[in-house]
């Protein structure tokens, strides 16, 4: 834990709490009565409302983008490394929201809410939700805060299959989008993936079927295998080659089934350092949501036809190691903004870090993030 907050933070933040009574139609056909949403901001929304910055986080992101809760915070916000004063998104010019998504576990409605038909937490009853769903979520958020329209839209991962999709549908609702590290649909193996993480879950015998809480106990197993094998993925081979390679946390093998290596120590404090913080339902729901996600599949899968009236600027990023969102599939949004003849900038950077990288302060990345977020502050009225 700091000392003191360290120099170029934001310092330290709070939480707030918007509860909606108006009903949200999911597209699974259900419907949520009233919902609440957790977020964060940073920064001071200028006289003219237009340097608004909205964050859409990833997979087991927050809204906790940047700062510390309190002096005994182990650590900072998820985007400490980008969003304070000073730094790429400077909080000295953006106003920046941070959100917890729907069917979170940070303080948004989600499966550990209370249910307000039953009394109970939603558990696995919690309906299933999109990113089309977020997105109209965030759209309702964003007129709480008077904000009419946002200078930028930023997301990486599922964040920035976010961005994309406010893009589409709310045209008029941003100035600018930036994309990072994601794509317009998950690959059939990405799906392979997530369900793999999924069954690690829902057959561990402490998830009683989602309905776990009633029982007082966390499929941690599940869990803890559903963590380490998303990591394996956000990694590069030539990151953890470099990171551990076939180092032993002893000199010597012991010839059984004990953490030998340094990689495997690695994957199992990482496992648990997530289980107790993250909620197994919401992870269900989640890579529900990555699934799912394919703003073309109404058009055959035809990325440019669904952008035709897409007005905002695009930013979109990708990284040389990402073998999760390669950058092949940055090269599909690229082309479909350009048959539309939109307004994009490309960047690929080089990276050793797979997808993890977009998390990371590299500097390259900072440079061309930085150049176009200063961009973005000459247009608005700061």
């Amino acid at each position: 834990m700091p000392e003191k907050i360290p120099d170029g933070s934001i310092g330290l933040v709070k939480s707030s709490t918007f509860h909606f009574d108006q009903p949200l139609s999911l597209a699974c056909g259900a419907t949520l009565d009233e919902y609440e949403l957790v977020y964060e901001t940073y920064g001071e929304l200028n006289t003219s409302r237009d340097n608004a910055i909205l964050v859409c986080h990833a997979l087991s992101g927050t809204h906790h983008l940047a700062g510390y809760y309190c002096m005994e915070d182990r650590k900072p916000g998820w985007w400490e490394n980008i969003v304070g004063p000073g730094k790429v998104i400077d909080t000295n010019k953006f106003y920046v929201v941070g959100v917890n998504n729907l069917g979170g576990c940070h303080g948004s409605t989600g499966p550990t809410s209370r249910n307000p038909e039953t009394d109970k937490p939603y558990g696995p009853d919690f309906p299933i939700v999109t990113v089309g769903d977020w997105v109209e979520s965030q759209q309702r958020l964003s007129e709480k805060l008077g904000i009419e329209q946002w200078a930028a839209v930023i997301g990486g991962s599922l964040g920035g299959m976010q961005v994309l999709q406010w893009a589409i549908d709310f045209p008029d609702s941003l100035r600018h989008a930036i994309v990072i590290a994601a794509a317009p649909k998950l690959t059939a193996q990405n799906i392979a993936f997530n369900e793999v993480a999924r069954q690690a879950i829902r057959t561990d015998p402490a998830f009683y079927d989602g309905h776990y809480y009633e029982h007082d106990t966390i499929p941690e197993s599940g869990l803890r295998i559903a963590r380490m094998l998303g990591h394996l993925t956000y990694m590069s081979d030539d990151i953890m080659a470099e990171k551990f390679g076939r180092a032993l946390r002893e000199d010597t093998i012991n010839f059984d089934y004990g953490v030998e290596f340094q990689v495997e120590s690695y994957l199992r404090h990482q496992a648990d350092s997530f289980v107790g913080t993250f909620d197994a339902n919401t992870y269900l729901l989640m890579t529900k949501a990555l699934d799912y996600f394919d703003p073309a599949a109404a058009t055959g899968s035809d990325l440019s036809a669904v952008m035709t009236n897409v007005s905002a600027d695009f930013f979109v990023l990708s990284f040389t190691s990402d073998w999760r969102f390669s950058p092949q599939r940055s090269h599909e949004i690229v082309k479909a903004l350009h048959d539309n003849d939109l307004n994009v900038s490309y960047a690929e950077i080089e990276s050793h870090h797979g997808h993890d990288a977009f998390l990371l302060p590299l500097p390259q990345y900072l440079s061309v993030l930085g150049a176009y977020m200063e961009r973005i502050a000459t247009e608005s009225s700061i």
